[in-house]
């Protein structure tokens, strides 16, 4: 353990500090903090609309009420709506703050950046669709699923549109008499208009190859390589490797890849519960699924098996924006909700965190391999269960009561928290000091300080 934390400290942290303090890195990771309230909130909200007012919701299971209120997930209704103006439109709050970021560290006008940041994510989104004399904007992509078209929109228009702002040439000077927010929007008026038509001109051209835009490209270009897996470890293991690579870049990992694991596993998990209906949960037909195997034994706190990285982050982390995240997302962590996480530590283009997040369900995975088909030790856990169940529980609730099941449930999360360990230890020596703790990071040295508004302790 030593020698390894020695190689983190020599090798990973210096490259893992100077990436975070490139100003690109720096206004992908501060905007993901912006919105940290945003989202925790949201989780909140699902975790109770889920826990509660669903017929498979854990504590609505453990507590009969299905039983007690028949029309119980009528109540849904109430929340349902919540999710439309927080995590349904994420890649619009991330292309706006990207671009602002970049524009305060070139001390340009924040502002404007950051709505042309946004005007550029739309112009280069899915084409709308007319049906019935009606135009509909299709919003898959509003979400999670576009945040790495909303980054790469964001960071172009704060990178450039800046430096085009300061050619006097295409400056519109206004009277004295003119209010300054006037002048200052005519200021920057023609160095939008020519990044706005950039944009336009890219997307006409990207729909000349690909009529649903740049989402669509980027989308097939995960899924087409894929179609072709099988029902077996190999394939599991490789979704699960490419969806918390996707997580990293700020995409969506399981969204993004649902089609494509509904296409391979759902016949075989139908099967499964057809078998179990008949005959109980020993010798189901499919015992290598991705529900079986990702999501009982290898997503305990969501994606990356970050429960442990929770649990890690109590026991030795010494930083205190960390510990604050922590708690607030333990919670829905226990329910397998890592947003918080996610945007608010954050994971996404984290470099610390890149190689435990991907490696560790990739481990229980074979754990779970090993347990229920190698060694046959376990029935295969193949009973339905809703998501939000706590992971630990899920091998045994999965499997019918096997009480070896719960034990190799805590086993795998105790190995998660052994694999975050090590590289929650590195991400102490990355911790910046910093005297006022109203204060958040500075995206890069020369950047103007600001204050956080109700956000992570820096």
């Amino acid at each position: 353990m030593n020698s390894f934390n020695a190689f983190m400290e020599k090798h990973i942290v210096p490259f893992a500090t100077k990436l975070n303090e490139q100003r690109h890195i720096a206004a992908i990771r501060d905007a993901f903090m912006y919105t940290f309230p945003i989202t925790m909130a949201a989780s909140i909200v699902i975790l109770i609309n889920n826990l509660v007012f669903s017929k498979q919701g854990f504590i609505a299971q453990i507590l009969f009420l299905p039983k007690f209120f028949p029309h119980l997930e009528d109540a849904q209704r109430l929340l349902n709506s919540v999710t439309n103006g927080t995590m349904n439109i994420l890649s619009i709050f991330i292309a706006y703050l990207v671009a602002r970021n970049l524009a305060k560290y070139f001390k340009a006008d924040d502002m404007l950046v950051g709505l042309t940041g946004i005007a550029v994510f739309m112009i280069m989104y899915t084409p709308s669709i007319m049906k019935g004399g009606v135009t509909y904007l299709p919003t898959t992509y509003l979400g999670a699923q576009g945040l790495f078209v909303a980054m790469l929109c964001g960071g172009l228009v704060g990178e450039f549109l800046p430096k085009l702002t300061r050619i006097k040439k295409l400056q519109i000077k206004m009277p004295d008499m003119v209010p300054p927010a006037v002048a200052r929007s005519f200021n920057g008026l023609i160095p939008i208009v020519f990044v706005i038509m950039a944009a336009s001109i890219l997307n006409f051209l990207i729909q000349l190859v690909a009529p649903q835009g740049i989402n669509d490209v980027i989308y097939k270009s995960i899924q087409t390589p894929l179609t072709h897996i099988g029902v077996n470890i190999y394939g599991v293991i490789i979704i699960a490797i490419v969806q918390n690579l996707l997580w990293l870049v700020g995409i969506h990992g399981p969204n993004t890849l649902n089609a494509l694991r509904s296409i391979i596993f759902t016949e075989a998990d139908m099967s499964n519960q057809t078998y179990i209906n008949l005959h109980g949960v020993v010798g189901v037909p499919h015992r290598v699924t991705w529900g079986i195997l990702n999501d009982v034994f290898a997503n305990m706190g969501g994606s990356g098996m970050t429960l442990g990285l929770i649990i890690a982050i109590f026991l030795v982390s010494r930083r205190k924006d960390y510990r604050a995240i922590a708690k607030l997302a333990f919670v829905p962590g226990l329910f397998n909700i890592n947003e918080p996480l996610m945007f608010g530590l954050p994971i996404v283009l984290n470099p610390i965190m890149a190689i435990p997040f991907v490696l560790t369900p990739v481990v229980n995975i074979l754990v779970g391999y090993f347990v229920t088909v190698v060694f046959n030790w376990i029935p295969s856990p193949a009973i339905s269960m809703s998501w939000t169940t706590p992971g630990p529980l899920m091998p045994f609730i999965g499997t019918g009561g096997n009480l070896l099941g719960l034990v190799i449930g805590f086993v795998c999360l105790a190995i998660s928290v052994a694999m975050y360990f090590p590289f929650v230890l590195a991400a102490n020596k990355m911790a910046v000091p910093d005297d006022d703790e109203n204060k958040e990071e500075k995206i890069e040295k020369g950047a103007e300080d600001e204050d956080i508004n109700g956000t992570v302790e820096a």
